[in-house]
């Protein structure tokens, strides 16, 4: 039987989820977890990658597994994986989906704030300068009137295809005026393309590149010499959908902080 394993993770202290020799990835903890619970070589194949540092509110992985346990596999998961990595739910499924190409649509946020707080120093990104926030939310709009971003992708070689639908974005900030998150929502994502979008929103709300400048860059007008993303910890795969899933966040401090104080501009 498939199933398919709804998580949150902390990507902070790992190197993004997919095994990579000598070094902690989340993919690979999670397998020597399992695989030794169930006593027998697990391999879960997951929704998608996720940078070193970036984390996780809600991913996906599947597993096949061709005998029963009688036992509360997730509890004992739970309790032999690190504080940083939870199970949510363990979901059996019909027949044989996929957690990479059976997904619809994927959401990202990106958390940023302006003022120095150890408390989030591993949970968003400190940019402390003046920021424009109505120059970013303009360039925010512009983002789903194109499909190519080949110039905000790292290593567009490794892409079949550079074109995504993008759904959907959004730019918050908090009623506090100190901390600013952007979510985006599309069909595929392409290497660092969340984190060089916010970068360059960065770059506009600071003055640094022109909305002129940016729209030039979505329509491939012109190459992105720059190309330089944002910083990894302040972004966070929050949804994935699938047509089969009922969905929900179950990450308590997302949601808390996600409906908290929030201002849409």
């Amino acid at each position: 039987m498939r199933y398919f394993v709804r998580i949150g993770y902390k990507g902070y202290n790992y190197r993004g989820w997919q095994r990579q020799p000598n070094v902690p990835t989340i993919q690979e903890t999670i397998e020597n977890c399992i695989s030794k619970i169930l006593h027998q070589p697990i391999t879960c194949i997951g929704c998608g990658r996720t940078d070193a540092m970036v984390h996780a509110s809600q991913y996906y992985f599947h597993f096949d597994f061709y005998d029963e346990w009688d036992f509360d596999l997730m509890f004992r998961l739970n309790k032999a994986l690190p504080n940083d990595i939870s199970i949510f739910e363990i979901i059996p499924m019909d027949g044989y989906p996929h957690a990479q190409t059976n997904a619809i649509s994927r959401t990202y946020d990106y958390l940023l704030h302006t003022n120095k707080d150890p408390h989030l120093s591993e949970l968003s990104s400190l940019y402390p300068q003046n920021i424009d926030i109505q120059q970013m939310r303009n360039a925010v709009m512009l983002i789903p009137n194109y499909s190519d971003f080949i110039n905000f992708c790292l290593c567009p070689i490794n892409h079949r295809s550079t074109y995504c639908e993008v759904s959907s974005t959004r730019l918050f900030v908090h009623r506090a005026g100190n901390m600013v998150r952007f979510q985006i929502t599309s069909n595929r994502f392409l290497q660092g393309m969340v984190r060089l979008l916010v970068q360059g929103l960065i770059d506009i709300g600071t003055g640094e590149l022109s909305l002129n400048q940016f729209e030039a860059l979505l329509n491939t007008s012109e190459p992105n010499k720059k190309n330089k993303p944002a910083y990894p910890q302040g972004l966070y795969l929050s949804r994935v959908e699938y047509p089969f899933i009922e969905n929900q966040n179950q990450s308590t401090f997302f949601n808390l902080l996600e409906n908290s104080n929030w201002i849409e501009l």
